[in-house]
């Protein structure tokens, strides 16, 4: 078998084999096949696609190219929840042990931010002493004895997926549909989950911008789940305005912290109670939506969520006391108003500009690597169908200097349109795909 001749054959719109697609990644990982040929068949795909058999043997061949966790001998079932980013998307603060602490364990392998969308680990760093990398054992360990745990991808965890990614980010190819599918998926597989909620954000702060291209990303991961013996539910999300109010790695934190003690912005609790609920029902720990529903807000309001995220801040070695005290959390020298410039409507409050200004300000990257502000971020005070007086305040930017600080304000005055007639607010989600 050649590298050169699944190349061709792809080029030519024929189907690989699940040999073929196993042989080809297990050689690019090795480093038997070089990089320009792994980047001409990874062109192929974006140009000629995949079927679902073809992406699911890509799945697996990814998955199967490092250590596979294997979770029953910790836990009986444990669920996992991908978001596939956005803006001010803190949900796994708040359903990971909101979950937990209904019963059923959370085992989550979480990465950094990149670009405007924020990562989870990120956020979790912003307390003292928090591990992200966790061994094998410690993962294991962390999720029989307090049932969650979120944690980095360890370089044994689908090396082939983090070593194609790496190409397809400089070889114009990142946008291929059943590649993104086949990355989150092998992630989740190699990572032992059976149940997976996908949290799939569609909109102008979101990857797939549009409700047809999340739609179809949606529906393959979920068929993937399938034909590799797992459960998957998606939901198509809004990200056309930030979730919540905070963005930002402290800020959205504090959010999270708030969100548990139920005193969060309803908009985002809404969409953990949603998330949290699907979670339950996917791990087999209630038969309806409607009993998951009941149990994830009794557990919420009962500060048994609370605890459990104490508890698992502890065992990461986080500092508790930052996290009871939020006022401990890093923060900014300087917070400014950016007050409403007319009296109107807000049509628009949009998202990518939103999360753009925030890596102006430094909670962000540019690229892998660059530092972050955990004290720098946005207030989001104003939602779309909101009615607006002239001079109210529509944001607070936490900044560390005026030069980043007025940059950040141009981008936000930008980011928002208001208008005299009334507009509707916008919807939480657009729908559900199993």
């Amino acid at each position: 078998m050649r590298a050169v001749d699944i190349i061709i054959k792809k080029r030519d719109k024929q189907e690989l084999t699940a040999h073929e697609i196993e042989w080809f990644i297990q050689g690019y990982t090795s480093g038997e096949i070089p990089d320009y040929q792994a980047a001409a068949w990874a062109m192929t795909v974006l140009l000629n696609g995949m079927s679902d058999d073809e992406t699911t043997a890509l799945t697996l061949a990814m998955a199967r190219s490092g250590e596979m966790l294997d979770l029953s001998g910790a836990v009986e079932i444990a669920v996992d929840k991908h978001s596939t980013g956005g803006v001010g998307d803190k949900t796994t603060l708040v359903v990971a042990p909101l979950v937990a602490a209904c019963g059923l364990p959370v085992g989550k392998m979480s990465g950094r931010g990149l670009g405007f969308s924020g990562g989870t680990l990120d956020k979790l760093e912003s307390i003292c002493g928090f591990r992200a990398d966790l061994t094998t054992e410690q993962f294991l360990r962390q999720m029989a004895d307090i049932g969650v745990v979120v944690c980095g991808q360890t370089a044994d965890l689908a090396p082939a997926d983090g070593k194609l990614y790496a190409l397809r980010d400089v070889t114009g190819t990142v946008q291929s549909i059943p590649l993104i599918a086949s990355s989150i998926m092998s992630k989740k597989i190699a990572a032992g989950a059976q149940a997976i909620v996908l949290d799939v954000k569609v909109g102008c702060g979101a990857f797939m911008k549009t409700l047809p291209e999340a739609e179809q990303l949606a529906r393959l991961m979920v068929e993937i789940a399938r034909k590799t013996g797992r459960k998957a539910v998606a939901y198509l999300s809004d990200m056309n305005q930030p979730l919540g109010k905070a963005v930002g790695n402290a800020l959205e934190l504090r959010e999270a912290i708030d969100t548990l003690q139920c005193r969060g912005p309803k908009d985002f609790e809404e969409h953990c109670l949603e998330i949290a609920s699907r979670m339950m029902v996917v791990g087999k720990q209630s038969p309806s939506m409607d009993k998951a529903c009941l149990t994830v807000e009794q557990t919420l309001r009962n500060g048994q969520a609370w605890e459990k995220f104490l508890a698992w801040i502890a065992a990461q070695g986080g500092d508790v006391q930052m996290v009871i005290d939020p006022q401990k959390l890093p923060t900014s020298a300087i917070q400014r108003q950016i007050l409403a410039p007319q009296t109107g409507y807000l049509h628009q409050v949009h998202a990518e500009k939103v999360g753009l200004a925030a890596v102006l300000l430094g909670a962000g990257r540019a690229k892998k690597g660059d530092p972050i502000d955990y004290g720098v971020g946005i207030e989001v005070l104003g939602k779309v169908g909101q009615m607006v007086q002239k001079g109210e305040p529509l944001f607070i930017v936490h900044a560390n200097d005026e030069q980043t600080l007025h940059q950040a304000q141009e981008m936000l005055l930008e980011a928002i349109v208001i208008k005299e007639n009334p507009v509707e607010p916008l919807p939480h989600f657009y729908g559900v795909i199993e």
